[in-house]
C-alpha cells in the first residue's frame, strides 16, 4: 500500500502541539514519503528596547541542538531540523513582518515566538491568518489572548500559548505590598500597548483586586513607551500621597523615571514593576538606585525609599 499523500497543511497540523524539537521527535505524524527539512521559526527582540529578553536566546538554542543534534527521528526516518531566528527589533509592526517572512520565504513549519505581546501578538496573528502553528511565551495570556481580540468560547485554531497570568502577577504583588506599611495609595505605570492595556484593564487587571484588598488607584493614563519625561505622572504621585508605584515598563522608562523621580524628590516606600526589572543587566544600568531590589516571582521586584 502506498503511504497517503500529506499537503502541508496536514503537516502543519500534525506538528502544531511540539513545544520543542525534543516533543516534535515524540510526537505521531502521517507518514513522510522522503526525508523533509522541519524548519522552526523563532521570533525574539535580539535588538531594540527589549532586547534584553534575547540574552539567553543562543544558550537555548544550543540547549536544543545538544538534546535533538541536527536531526529527529520521525516513523522510521530522520529529518533535518533548521532554527531560524528573526529579530522583532522590540517592534509589533517588525514582527509581523519577519512572522510573514518566515512562513512565506522560508516555509517554516511552525512559528516559536517569545518576550512580551509585542512580539508574540503580532506572530501568533500572522500564524492563525496563515494556518501555520504557533506556540508563544513569556507573555501573560490575558495580553496574549485578549490583545488578539480572542473569543474563550472560539479559541484559536493554530496558535498556542503558556505562561501565568495577570491573577499571578497580582497575587504576586500585593502579597510584597502587604509586607511593608503603607498608605495603600499605589501609583500605576501603564503604557499604551496591549500589556498596559490589559494590567490596567478593570475586568481583567489590576483595578479591581486592589479595591477588593482596600488599595486605593492612581492611575495618569496610558503613555507611550520610550517617553523622556514622567512629570506628570510624577506630580501626580506625589500630590496624591502615593507610597506604592507599580507597572509593566521597558527598561529605559524605568530608568527614565527613576532618575526623575530622583530629581523631583518622589521616594515612594515600594517600587514593584515587571519587566523593566527582569534582568540583572538593566538593574546594573541604575547603579545605586538599585540597591535593595530583591527577586521574587519572573522579575517582581520590591524595594524600600531607594530612590536617592
Amino acid at each position: 500500500m502506498k503511504p497517503t499523500p500529506v499537503n502541508r497543511r496536514g503537516f502543519l497540523r500534525s506538528v502544531g502541539a511540539a513545544a520543542s524539537g525534543a516533543a516534535l521527535s515524540q510526537f505521531p505524524l502521517p507518514a513522510l514519503a522522503k526525508t523533509k527539512t522541519i524548519k522552526l521559526g523563532l521570533v525574539q527582540p535580539v535588538t531594540g528596547p527589549l532586547a534584553i529578553f534575547a540574552e539567553p536566546t543562543q544558550f537555548v538554542i544550543d540547549a536544543v541542538r545538544a538534546q535533538i543534534g541536527d536531526s529527529v527521528m520521525i516513523q522510521g526516518t530522520k529529518h533535518p531540523v533548521e532554527i531560524i531566528l528573526k529579530d522583532s527589533q522590540s517592534n509589533s509592526n517588525r514582527a509581523s513582518s519577519v512572522a510573514q517572512e518566515l512562513i512565506l520565504n522560508d516555509e517554516v513549519d511552525m512559528l516559536l515566538a517569545t518576550s512580551t505581546p509585542d512580539t508574540t501578538n503580532p506572530v501568533a496573528d500572522q500564524a492563525e491568518l496563515n494556518g501555520v502553528p504557533c506556540i508563544s511565551n513569556d507573555t501573560p495570556w490575558q495580553p496574549h489572548f485578549f490583545g488578539r481580540q480572542g473569543d474563550p468560547a472560539k479559541g484559536f485554531d493554530y496558535t498556542f500559548h503558556y505562561f501565568w497570568g495577570l491573577e499571578d502577577v497580582i497575587g504576586t504583588f500585593m502579597s510584597q505590598w502587604d509586607q511593608v506599611a503603607t498608605n495603600k495609595v499605589v501609583g500605576a505605570l501603564w503604557p499604551n500597548d496591549p500589556d498596559g492595556n490589559a494590567w490596567g484593564d478593570p475586568a481583567v487587571g489590576f483595578p479591581k483586586p486592589m479595591a477588593d484588598k482596600g488599595y486605593s488607584l492612581v492611575d495618569t493614563g496610558r503613555f507611550q513607551s520610550m517617553t523622556d519625561d514622567f512629570s506628570a505622572q510624577i506630580s501626580a504621585f506625589k500630590a496624591a500621597g502615593v507610597e506604592i508605584v507599580t507597572g509593566v515598563v521597558i527598561p529605559p522608562d524605568f530608568t527614565t523615571f527613576l532618575s526623575q523621580s530622583a530629581q523631583q524628590g518622589f521616594a515612594p516606600k515600594v517600587i514593584n514593576v515587571a519587566k523593566a526589572s527582569e534582568f540583572p543587566q538593566a538593574m546594573a544600568a541604575l547603579g545605586p538606585r538599585a540597591d535593595g531590589f530583591r527577586s521574587k516571582c519572573g522579575g517582581h521586584r520590591i524595594t524600600r525609599s531607594t530612590l536617592r
